[in-house]
């Protein structure tokens, strides 16, 4: 599963892919036809509580992480993006400033470490009793 970041004021590249907006609300200034969007899941961004908690400060980004990776446990729309990424690149869209400070980094990681346990899951040698 190729999944990437990038903020959605950037312009599309050669290499994104399917293009979804990751954010539960409309990115400011940004008119929905200058978006080149190919979807738009607002469910699996953080709960609005998370999200106003937070408030984007870097000193609790660590437990920002863990509150939202627990919200993304069994989370519908977390395997509708997971099946989106099969043999296929997808860019999540974020609208926050910082690029390594942001839920859409979270939910890459969230993405990417289960298709990494899945894998190692399937590859582990077989014991010969």
């Amino acid at each position: 599963m190729p999944f990437k970041i990038k903020r959605v004021y950037e312009p599309r590249g050669t290499d994104d892919g399917m293009r979804v907006l990751v954010d539960r609300l409309w990115p400011r200034g940004l008119k929905k036809s200058d978006a080149a969007l190919d979807a738009w899941m607002k469910e699996v961004a953080p709960s609005p509580e998370l999200r106003t908690w937070f408030a984007h400060d870097p000193g609790k980004f660590a437990d920002f992480s863990a509150r939202y990776r627990r919200e993304l446990k069994g989370s519908a729309a977390l395997g509708e993006l997971r099946a989106l990424g099969r043999g296929k690149p997808v860019t999540l869209l974020f609208a926050a400033h910082d690029p390594k400070i942001n839920h859409a980094a979270v939910l890459k990681a969230a993405l990417t470490a289960r298709a990494g346990s899945a894998k190692r899951k399937t590859t582990r040698p077989r014991s010969s009793r």
